[in-house]
């Protein structure tokens, strides 16, 4: 009789011989490509090192109290009932912050990404890669380029370019404070964000729209499509659905995890009454300031969960049934 079958626990040698014999195929196969998995270390490495180890942290430190001094004291879901129920400034600025900035951003730099990359196809390909330079370079000096240019631009004082131009024109009298007025940093915030959002996922749709392949626009001419207009709808945006999707997801990412665009503008962390207080300043302000390690923890995987939500969404709107 089998040990299954009366019950009884196998003894620790046989249970040995069945890891073993459950790990030769994935030994083998690993044997067998072991070049490739070679090429994909570095990746996997960091990966691991760098996005699984800190997520897994993160959760475990969301359900402790942790000062960053003493050791970290369990305290279950106590956390999470306290963001939910009691931390107000979570619920009145971070929260409709965030999704007000991402809801204006995203979409808008998402449709500005793909008319600017689109454009730039049509142009010759000997100024091509200008334009593009031109359009990605912000998204990589943005913070520096914002400390140079965009605090002299919006400057509270006369001198500012802003203040200086709409003073001459008589619009206002009097200079604005538009980094430290709560009623304009939000807009400020936008403004400037947009100005840098042509990132990796620019360079993903204008890759897209260039590899699309010409026989189908000829093919389209012959059914019936008249203008530019038909070609992107019909044409352009079905051929390339992988970089659309890409462009999406980026763009939901870099608009979630923004935060430091309201400190760099204001100087201070929170922004002038939570004007422009987004999530991330919100981990920032527990995490840096207050030093509740734990209770930043919470924030965060509050915000990876809407992350993954908002991705769900952009990869049903724009991935095909095969992905």
């Amino acid at each position: 009789m089998s040990n299954e079958a009366s019950g009884a626990v196998p003894h620790p040698l046989a249970r040995r011989k069945q890891k073993i014999v459950l790990l030769t195929p994935f030994i083998q196969t690993i044997k067998r490509h072991w070049l490739s998995y070679l090429f994909i270390a570095p990746f996997l490495i960091t990966f691991i090192l760098f996005i699984v180890v800190p997520t897994i942290a993160a959760i475990g430190l969301s359900f402790t109290y942790f000062n960053a001094i003493e050791a970290p004291k369990f305290v279950g879901w106590l956390n999470y009932r306290n963001l939910l129920t009691q931390d107000m400034v979570f619920w009145k600025y971070a929260i409709p912050n965030t999704f007000k900035f991402a809801v204006i951003v995203g979409p808008l730099g998402y449709i500005a990404g793909f008319m600017l990359a689109w454009l730039i196809s049509q142009l010759p390909a000997k100024i091509r890669v200008f334009y593009t330079l031109a359009l990605y370079t912000p998204s990589m000096t943005a913070g520096v380029a914002m400390a140079v240019v965009w605090l002299i631009v919006f400057s509270g004082d006369r001198l500012g370019y802003l203040n200086s131009f709409l003073l001459e024109i008589g619009i206002i009298d009097q200079a604005q404070l538009w980094t430290q007025d709560p009623k304009y940093l939000m807009n400020v915030m936008i403004l400037v964000t947009l100005w840098g959002s042509m990132g990796v996922g620019f360079l993903a749709l204008l890759a897209g729209i260039q590899n699309v392949d010409t026989q189908l626009y000829e093919a389209g001419k012959i059914d019936g499509i008249r203008n530019r207009l038909q070609e992107i709808w019909y044409i352009t945006i079905p051929a390339m659905k992988p970089q659309m999707l890409f462009g999406a997801v980026m763009a939901v990412v870099g608009t979630l995890k923004a935060g430091q665009i309201s400190v760099q503008l204001s100087g201070a962390n929170p922004s002038p009454q939570y004007s422009g207080h987004l999530l991330i300043n919100h981990i920032d302000d527990y995490g840096f300031i207050r030093y509740e390690m734990g209770y930043a923890s919470t924030i965060s995987v509050v915000l990876l969960v809407l992350t993954y939500i908002v991705s769900r969404i952009c990869w049903k709107l724009f991935g095909s049934k095969e992905e």
